[in-house]
């Protein structure tokens, strides 16, 4: 079941211009690679004894959710602003060295999304549960690379606008840990300012939070 949303009247809404110019161009969304400082985030998620992936999409989804270019959808041909974007993250079996694609709902605090999205993750067996609803953002963390840019498989569908988040293999440089990190956005609904604003909000989350 998807989570609550309203459908936006077009006729009056500021972006229905730049909405329309990308909507149905060939490829629609632009990635952007920029890297973070995840000094103090790091330290405090091993002090936690928490999984760095995992703390990673709380971190991304928690300031997504902010910014609400970033909760837009297209959806039965309408376009609609949810209240709320949940998760779903690519997850190793590092028997099979194969990936499933878990699905979590956001919750409040680090820890209570650490827990459930790891109780989810061991508890899955299929590797793929159905195709990916439309309210949630999506994570497929690459970190056996310090990559400086990272491209993406295309789905050919002209109204497929989840957002996709990535990030590389941290590395220290002048006494900090600095992570590459990727934004896939749909062009209809998000602009490099909006890129700009996650880059923001995300470096300050990961300088300051405390569980």
């Amino acid at each position: 079941m998807l989570g609550s949303y309203k459908v936006i009247d077009e006729n009056n809404w500021k972006r229905a211009a730049h909405c329309a110019a990308f909507r149905n161009s060939i490829e629609p969304a632009f990635c952007v690679t920029f890297e973070l400082d995840i000094t103090k985030f790091l330290q405090m998620v091993r002090a936690r004894g928490y999984s760095f992936t995992l703390s990673m999409v709380f971190a991304v989804s928690k300031c997504a959710n902010e910014i609400e270019e970033f909760r837009y959808r297209f959806l039965d041909g309408s376009v609609v602003l949810f209240d709320k974007i949940n998760t779903a993250f690519t997850y190793l079996n590092k028997d099979t060295e194969l990936f499933k694609v878990v699905n979590v709902e956001m919750k409040d605090t680090m820890a209570d999304y650490v827990s459930a999205a790891l109780r989810a993750a061991s508890e899955q067996k299929e590797y793929f549960t159905g195709p990916l609803k439309t309210d949630v953002f999506q994570f497929s963390p690459f970190p056996w690379v310090s990559y400086t840019h990272i491209s993406h498989t295309i789905s050919g569908k002209k109204d497929a606008c989840t957002p996709l988040f990535d990030w590389g293999k941290y590395f220290e440089r002048d006494g900090k840990i600095l992570l590459p990190f990727s934004v896939q956005a749909h062009h209809s609904f998000v602009d490099g300012i909006h890129i700009g604003k996650l880059a923001d909000l995300l470096q300050r989350f990961l300088n300051e939070y405390e569980d």
